[in-house]
């Protein structure tokens, strides 16, 4: 193998670009046919300084980065020259750790997962969530406890983790914690994206959990059927104050809008159509994304309802979720529904029972939403799969008490 055998390109990991643009560089080591590695160089580039691998323009800035990153390769040739001389087989990873300085097994899992906080709070309010990032801190706190107690460590080498180790980690936070299914595959799907990471840094090279698969919580129906519904629209309730959390529930159901976006809305997010439609145009508060959703009847009388009680500005006077929520366990209780009824359960009722059930196209569906990718609206799509074979079967059997076909 000779030197032509061994390339070196840089990239940038614009998944942790930082508020000014800047993103860590990143590069692709490759030693003959299959043997290959990745790692950060240590530096941040600006995105818009960034062409085909190399800083673009001829401003000292740009000068003194290609002269870091043409150093980095010439320092891989040399390292592979020197190390091939002196036996056959070479791996990137070999050539990798004596460019860097440093052995594999001194990265440790909670010191990178800090960095990985550390970056992820940078972002948040540009393209990440508060609640995303308490939901790391919050699996970084069970592994600290979980290395604590199953191997009294206070951090474990990448090198060290294995399928074994989220078996024990799952095992610990089902039998020690008492989680529910659905929380441990939280905690796990975030294990894997810091380990995902480390891969995408060169750390280690192989995805150390494979074969594993938590055990997930069995599909719960999560929107209201149509006689569910109805049910809350016309049971009679005992106070003002149901009668107010049925109405915003309601709304929801006819718009989609979740809560927290339901609680920005003001009479500036309303628009008249040309054909006497209105409109409500806003953006979701949790990603970015914009929505444009046409109103029904019911919601135009709900607005209308509250209008001189809602606060200035605001369309519609709303209650903290948790009130939402609460108010709404009387409200199921008072209408003989059994299942979990919060206030999410209206955004379902919309993109199932309202729009999808009715023919409505996905990707409308998608776009009224709110959604940044029409995946996540086939999450609702498959529910409606379900719906749409039961109601078949009835309509087949419907059909055959009335009609007697001769053939």
């Amino acid at each position: 193998m000779n030197q032509t055998d061994v390339k070196v390109s840089f990239y940038l990991k614009k998944s942790e670009a930082d508020a000014k643009g800047n993103c860590p560089v990143m590069a692709r080591l490759i030693v003959g046919k299959y043997s290959e590695t990745a790692f950060s160089v240590k530096l941040r580039v600006p995105q818009s300084l960034w062409l085909s691998g190399r800083a673009c323009g001829k401003s000292a800035a740009a000068r003194d980065i290609n002269n870091r990153l043409d150093e980095i390769r010439a320092a891989a040739f040399s390292i592979y020259a020197e190390q091939s001389a002196n036996r056959e087989v070479v791996t990137a990873e070999e050539v990798k750790h004596q460019l860097l300085g440093m052995a594999s097994e001194q990265e440790t899992l909670l010191s990178y997962f800090r960095l990985f906080m550390r970056n992820f709070e940078k972002r948040v309010g540009i393209n990440r969530t508060e609640s995303s990032l308490n939901g790391y801190r919050n699996s970084y706190d069970h592994l600290v406890r979980f290395l604590q107690s199953q191997y009294k460590l206070s951090d474990i080498p990448f090198a060290a983790l294995d399928r074994s180790f989220i078996e024990k980690f799952d095992l610990h936070l089902r039998t020690e914690c008492h989680l529910a299914p659905g929380t441990i595959v939280n905690l796990t799907v975030r294990l894997k994206t810091i380990v995902g990471e480390a891969i995408a840094d060169g750390i280690i090279t192989a995805f150390p959990f494979v074969g594993y698969e938590p055990t997930h919580p069995q599909p719960e129906q999560k929107y209201l059927t149509t006689e569910e519904l109805n049910r809350i629209m016309t049971t009679p309730l005992h106070s003002r104050t149901l009668y107010h959390v049925r109405d915003l529930f309601l709304f929801s159901c006819y718009t989609g809008i979740p809560y927290s976006d339901m609680c920005m809305l003001t009479n500036e997010n309303l628009s008249l159509a040309e054909d006497g439609i209105w409109w409500i145009r806003s953006s979701r508060k949790k990603t970015g994304v914009d929505f444009e959703i046409p109103l029904m009847e019911l919601p135009l009388h709900i607005i209308e309802k509250y209008r001189d009680v809602a606060p200035e500005g605001k369309l519609l006077p709303m209650y903290s979720n948790s009130s939402l929520n609460h108010y709404l366990k009387q409200i199921a209780v008072l209408c003989g529904i059994e299942r979990k009824l919060v206030f999410h359960v209206a955004r379902h009722t919309y993109a199932t029972e309202i729009t999808l059930s009715h023919g409505v196209p996905l990707e409308t569906v998608s776009k009224m939403l709110g959604h940044s990718r029409i995946g996540t609206t086939q999450l609702y799509a498959k529910v409606t799969d379900n719906k749409i074979d039961t109601d078949t079967k009835a309509l087949d059997k419907k059909i055959a008490e009335r009609f007697s076909v001769v053939i």
